[in-house]
């Protein structure tokens, strides 16, 4: 129980300072690999206390997907520049006290879901109560998601396929003075069409028609 316990507030301890370095960090990448390790920290937070379909949940999906897909986008654009434009430009700050309103609103939530659970401890006596102790927690997850709320859980896939269809619609709109990549035109082009052989005579330039 001690060992448990030690372990518990060593992946605590990560978990805090990962997410304080993701917003601390100077470097987008190393704030992308600090959130890999807070995502592998909560993830076994959840395992040891129980829920061990929520943290490898966590492992599969954010850390192998949703956290790898922020790192490849983080390298390939210029983040560095558009931070520094984000912060020196006058338009940008606006953003800022909208930011901390959300904040303050998503703190004062956690305070009364907090609170909840401590003022009112018929709310946790409840809960135990409606816990079949007889299966495991990966069960239980099922039997709450596919059978007691299955109608939920149906209009949350039908939100997320709409909003897959319009981010694909969005993608294929034809807008005017944007330039599109064409993958056929990339991959079929010849070496005769993208490379031209000139000679080019001594102390003499080449030009270069527009």
């Amino acid at each position: 129980m001690i060992i448990h316990s030690i372990f518990f507030y060593i992946f605590s301890i990560i978990a805090v300072f990962s997410a304080i370095m993701v917003t601390v960090s100077r470097n987008t990448v190393h704030s992308v690999f600090f959130l890999i390790l807070d995502f592998i920290s909560i993830s076994c937070l959840f395992i040891m206390i129980g829920a061990e379909f929520l943290g490898m949940i966590m492992l599969i999906v954010y850390v192998g997907a949703v956290a790898v897909l922020f790192l490849f986008v983080v390298m390939m654009l210029n983040v560095t520049n558009q931070k520094n434009q984000w912060f020196s430009s006058a338009y940008s700050s606006k953003h800022i006290p909208i930011g901390l309103i959300i904040s303050t609103v998503i703190f004062f939530e956690l305070i009364i879901v907090i609170g909840g659970w401590k003022y009112k401890p018929e709310l946790s006596n409840n809960l135990n109560d409606s816990v079949n102790t007889g299966i495991s927690n990966t069960h239980s997850l099922g039997q709450v998601l596919y059978t007691d709320y299955i109608h939920i859980f149906q209009i949350s896939g039908m939100i997320l396929l709409i909003a897959m269809i319009g981010a694909i619609v969005l993608t294929f709109r034809q807008r005017s003075g944007v330039k599109k990549q064409s993958y056929f035109k990339q991959i079929s082009r010849e070496r005769s069409e993208s490379i031209e052989i000139k000679n080019v005579e001594t102390n003499k330039g080449v030009k270069i028609d527009d």
